[in-house]
């Protein structure tokens, strides 16, 4: 998944918002999963992009 810019999570209507936010979390918890199997993450940096994207999204729609 590509990582979503502020301009580009802006852009989009409540609807998508949600929706988006449901994948970015799926995938989030698909690596959590995968790396609390193995005890290391297999990328840290994704894992890491992930939380901050989430986090960007969750702060847009409160401004919103």
């Amino acid at each position: 998944m590509a990582i979503l810019r502020s301009d580009e999570i802006r852009e989009m209507d409540a609807e998508e918002l949600y929706k988006k936010l449901d994948e970015l979390k799926a995938e989030y918890s698909k690596y959590l999963s995968k790396s609390a199997a193995t005890g290391a993450p297999e990328s840290p940096g994704k894992m890491r992009e992930l939380r901050k994207t989430i986090a960007r999204v969750l702060t847009i729609m409160k401004e919103k």
